[in-house]
Order: structure tokens, then sequence, then C-alpha cells
């Protein structure tokens, strides 16, 4: 492994150890309350049904089989707050890689070495990818692990499917705070642009099915590839899944050109 992936790793030991803690025990906390569920399938998806506004159920992803396995798993766990968690330590990894270092003055000392910038971005990018990858393997043995005690009754490989999915949609939005942070160097700006981009993505995609001009802007949204083909139900949507990888290899492509034609003072 490249000497700059592993510092870059090591210095973003603290931040994956904490969020794969907190999304794990979310994961985790909320996954084994399907027993519960599955007790009363009736009762919950009435009340599931009954106590949600038919906008706030479409945000949800519609909640109509949330007392199966994978309806459970869609609605809860792979909707909106993992993502949303995962997606908000995706972000603060990719500002770590250039533009938070860059305003603190360290990333100076760093191009000073006999490192190409292209290269530096690219292992930047790595320790970024790795991080993330490590985050979801973990969660990933939490929900199974988990599900399996509590017989969700979701194959192996539908969980891999949307879990795999889960982690393409978050590098995106990772490779996009790193993208904006090698363009511009200011990391509240690169944080700012990859929030405002997931918030407006997911509404835009939940409300595409009801509103005409969402329709179309939807496919500007990662979270129709993430979410169109169903992965729980139907296993891996590989053309969707290549989409997502796609985007992140032109976000990559786009922070490696932007930053070695920039100024950053040295």
């Amino acid at each position: 492994m490249p000497t700059l992936v592993r510092k870059t790793l090591r210095d973003y030991r603290r931040v994956l150890i904490g969020w794969t803690i907190g999304i794990c025990a979310f994961a985790g906390l909320y996954t084994s309350f399907f027993s519960q569920m599955r007790a009363n399938p009736d009762l919950y998806s009435q009340a599931a049904m009954n106590k949600y506004p038919d906008s706030v159920r479409r945000l949800l992803g519609g909640l109509e089989h949330i007392t199966s396995g994978a309806g459970f798993l869609q609605a809860i766990i792979y909707q909106v707050f993992v993502p949303l968690l995962f997606i908000m330590c995706a972000v603060i990894l990719g500002n770590k890689a250039i533009a938070a270092p860059e305003e603190s003055g360290t990333l100076e000392l760093t191009l000073t070495l006999p490192v190409e910038r292209k290269r530096l971005v690219l292992e930047r990018f790595a320790a970024l990818a790795l991080g993330l990858l490590g985050v979801a393997v973990v969660s990933l043995i939490v929900i199974v692990g988990i599900g399996s005690a509590v017989d969700l009754g979701v194959p192996f490989d539908k969980v891999l499917a949307a879990h795999t999915g889960l982690y393409l949609l978050v590098l995106i939005f990772g490779t996009l705070s790193l993208a904006v942070g090698a363009a511009t160097g200011r990391k509240g700006l690169a944080m700012s642009v990859a929030g405002t981009y997931a918030v407006a993505g997911y509404v835009v995609n939940a409300l595409a099915a009801d509103v005409e001009v969402m329709r179309w802007l939807s496919w500007l949204s990662p979270f129709h590839y993430y979410s169109e083909g169903s992965p729980l139900f139907n296993g891996f949507p590989v053309g969707d899944h290549l989409v997502l990888l796609g985007a992140s290899a032109v976000l990559l492509l786009t922070a490696m050109l932007s930053f070695d034609r920039r100024d950053v003072g040295v």
C-alpha cells in the first residue's frame, strides 16, 4: 500500500472508528426491532400507514412492505437513516482529504515532497474509498448478524446488493466533497455543496413519481440509481451500480485535473 494512503488512513482512524461505531449501533439497534414487528405484523403495518401522511411515506420508501424482512430493511435501514449517517461520514472524510489540510496550512508541506499533485489526489481518494469500505464491511456484518438472529429472512446476496449500492452511493458524495475541496481549497464550500446535493437529490428522487417536473431531474440524482433497482427484492442492479461507480470516477478525474492546475501557494 502506498505510503500516502497509509498515512491518510492513520489520519482518518478516529473519524472512521467513531462513525463505524455510530452507524453500526444505529443499524443494529433498529434491525433488532424486527422481531417485535414480525410478532404483530398487522398492528405495525396499520400503524405505519396511519401514522404518516402520504408525502412522508414516500420519503420513507412507501412503507407498504414494512412488516416483511426486505421491506423492513428498505424502509428503516437503507432508505433514509443509515444512508444519511454514512453520507455525513463520507463528506467529512472527503473534506479532510484536500480542503481541510489546505486551510490549516499542512497541505503545503505535503506538496513539498516529491509527489505529483495528481498522484496526491488519487492516493487521498484511495484512502477515502478504503476507509468507507471498512465502515461498509463492518456495518454489513452487523446487519447480517442481527438480521439472522431476528429471522429477517432476506438472502445474504440481496443484503449484499443493497449494501454495495449504499457504499457506491456514499462514495459519490465523499468524492464530490474531495473534488470541490480540490478545486477551491475551501472546506466550508465543499461540505455545503455535497450536503445540498445529497438533500436535494433525495427529495427530488422521492417526489419524482408524483411530481412531473421532478421525473427528469431524478435522473441527475444518485439516489435514483441507488434505489430504482430495489436490490433487497431483485438482487444486484448491475447497470445502476455501474452508473454510481462511473459518477465517482468522473468526480475523481475532475478533482485531479482541477487540483493539478490550481495555485495553492507553493
